[in-house]
């Protein structure tokens, strides 16, 4: 989230290159929470899947892609918003299968602690990312902020599960059957 989410560009994007004004700006802010909300309730299917570590690799692609995606739209403001709410969808279903790793496979006594981390993460990572977005915006442009920040999001998540494969190797049903989960 700090590199894929160029939210502090919306009114830039909305002015200069969309030209939508304070409407259009409305729906850019929207449309990622409106994929989220499709995302929320279509999830039901998140339960058949056991490789729920590799489903958050998958998901943090998909809304790294998205938002790459999203910066390579052009002028075309449909197809930017269809990109944001699908970031946004994507990015609900990230959250779903970390908030159940979360829940299924930290001790009782570390729960609590951990949560709170992750929080912290979810809640500052994207305000990080709007000054991130915001100075390479200044330095270079805000199209390029916006895509390099995508392509970012999408090597950084390349990155950790190479670094950490234990993560795409982790299964919910081990831990439902009541096995630590996989390393």
């Amino acid at each position: 989230m700090i590199f894929g989410m160029p939210r502090a560009l919306f009114p830039v994007l909305a002015l200069d290159v969309f030209r939508v004004g304070p409407q259009g700006l409305g729906l850019l802010f929207a449309a990622p929470a409106a994929g989220a909300l499709i995302g929320a309730l279509t999830a039901g299917w998140v339960g058949q899947i056991r490789r729920q570590g590799l489903a958050v690799i998958w998901a943090v692609a998909l809304w790294g892609a998205a938002i790459t995606f999203f910066g390579l739209s052009g002028k075309l403001f449909a197809l930017a918003l269809f990109f944001l709410a699908f970031a946004g969808a994507a990015d609900v279903i990230s959250a779903v299968f970390r908030g159940a790793i979360l829940q299924l496979s930290v001790p009782d006594a570390l729960r609590g602690r951990l949560s709170a981390i992750h929080i912290m993460v979810v809640t500052g990572g994207p305000r990080l990312g709007d000054v991130e977005a915001g100075g390479v915006a200044a330095l270079v442009s805000p199209w390029f902020s916006v895509v390099s920040g995508g392509v970012a999001c999408v090597l950084g998540v390349a990155l950790m599960a190479k670094l950490f494969p234990e993560l795409a190797r982790y299964k919910a049903a081990l831990v439902a059957e009541g096995s630590p989960p996989s390393a």
